[in-house]
């Protein structure tokens, strides 16, 4: 029998070191919760970096999986198969979009968004050939292509991989000055930008932001594109965090829970005038669109909306930050509590000991709830949307207990 520690061995011994994982090694999933190989009971308060949203193993999608796994798995997009099409209209009118364009991961989905932008440029607004500029905001993140690092502004994923892609312009998040300034340049194509910043540490924008941004890039006939790889499909209280401000953007990139934690699935959705711009072989991928993956992202979008995932994030995340406050309160160690829908983060201050928020999510691990920090004084908090109150409870008295010894 292997413990623990022989699988994280393994994985040292034998796996690129390109991630620093909290010493946990889980074997089974269901719900909030997790076990590790020893069978200790852990609640999961990451979901994958919201990938499952529908909690782990949701018995409706692992039903979709496995009856359709039986039948036909993959036949690339050199035929025609019995599931795509129902996929492409069931997505399509969900979100009020005329066409989709399905890939598998969430940087996938960024790449085609900057492919089709890059595209209508060129055909639509007529800018002059290979002169197209893209926009983002500082902190963004949605991956780590060669193209993702291109528009970041952290040197971990960035430094010692250039020379980087032409035709990407950063301006700062959260300010309307800036985007406006930059729109006057005729060339700007698009300005991608997640409507809440979820690797920079949850950075929630100013009430309205988003709708201005929308208005300013209307103005200008410059696309919209929103990342909801992670704020999508419920996480922050709405189907869609541009929901929140009732905007509907040019094209939108949706990964991480539309498959619910089974497998990588994402998809871009558009109008028909931008999305027609992409011919045959211009764009594609062999698993993309795949009978498997658009059966599994069928069920995982009816069990969002059938199990009303979106209205629990909503008040499930509102009892989160009001009690975090109250204990932010009382321990002066958080400095700061943010966040919406169960997209939450707090910020903390080293203890007096010289520890840091690495060490209070090892100290969580030991009190069994898992998290873990990003950009050094920020834990994230993004529980599996499936949460109920008591569980919400549980884990403050957890994190309670960590702040204790913390300090």
């Amino acid at each position: 029998m292997m413990n623990s520690q022989d699988y994280m061995q393994l994985e040292d011994r034998y796996g690129a070191h390109n991630y620093h994982p909290i010493d946990v090694v889980i074997d089974k999933g269901e719900g909030v919760w997790v076990w590790d190989v020893e069978g200790r009971k852990y609640m999961d308060f990451l979901s994958a970096y919201s990938a499952v949203n529908q909690g782990h193993c949701h018995p409706r999608i692992t039903k979709a999986m496995i009856e359709q796994a039986e039948k036909l798995t993959l036949t690339s997009r050199a035929f025609y198969n019995s599931v795509l099409g129902v996929y492409e209209k069931y997505i399509t009118e969900l979100f009020g979009y005329d066409k989709v364009l399905p890939m598998n991961t969430g940087v996938e989905g960024g790449e085609t968004a900057v492919k089709l932008a890059r595209k209508w440029a060129y055909t639509v607004k007529k800018i002059p050939q290979y002169k197209a500029k893209i926009v983002f905001a500082e902190g963004n993140f949605w991956g780590r292509t060669l193209a993702a690092i291109s528009s970041s502004t952290d040197p971990t994923c960035k430094d010692g991989f250039g020379p980087y892609m032409p035709g990407f312009v950063v301006i700062p998040y959260n300010d309307l000055n800036a985007l406006e300034l930059i729109l006057e340049d005729p060339t700007i194509a698009a300005f991608m930008v997640e409507p809440i910043q979820g690797e920079a540490g949850v950075i929630v924008p100013d009430d309205g932001y988003l709708k201005e941004v929308y208005n300013l890039c209307k103005a200008k006939n410059v696309l919209l594109i929103c990342d909801e790889v992670q704020t999508g499909l419920g996480r922050t209280g709405k189907m869609l965090a541009s929901d929140h401000e009732g905007v509907k953007p040019d094209i939108v990139i949706l990964g991480k829970a539309l498959s619910g934690g089974f497998m990588p699935v994402s998809a871009v959705l558009a109008r028909d005038e931008i999305m027609l711009t992409i011919h045959p072989g211009e764009h594609g991928s062999t698993f993309g669109g795949n009978p498997l993956a658009c059966q599994v992202a069928m069920a995982a979008l009816d069990v969002i909306q059938e199990e009303k995932l979106p209205e629990n994030a909503e008040s499930m995340g509102k009892l989160f930050r009001d009690e975090m406050q109250k204990l932010a309160d009382k321990y002066p160690v958080v400095t700061t509590v943010r966040g919406k829908g169960l997209l939450n983060a707090i910020v903390i201050k080293p203890a007096k000991s010289g520890k840091t928020a690495w060490e209070f999510c090892l100290e969580m691990k030991e009190h069994g709830l898992l998290a873990k920090p990003t950009h050094g004084d920020i834990i994230r908090f993004a529980p599996p949307l499936v949460i109920n109150e008591e569980e919400i409870y549980w884990a403050l008295d957890k994190i309670e207990k960590t702040l204790k010894d913390f300090e």
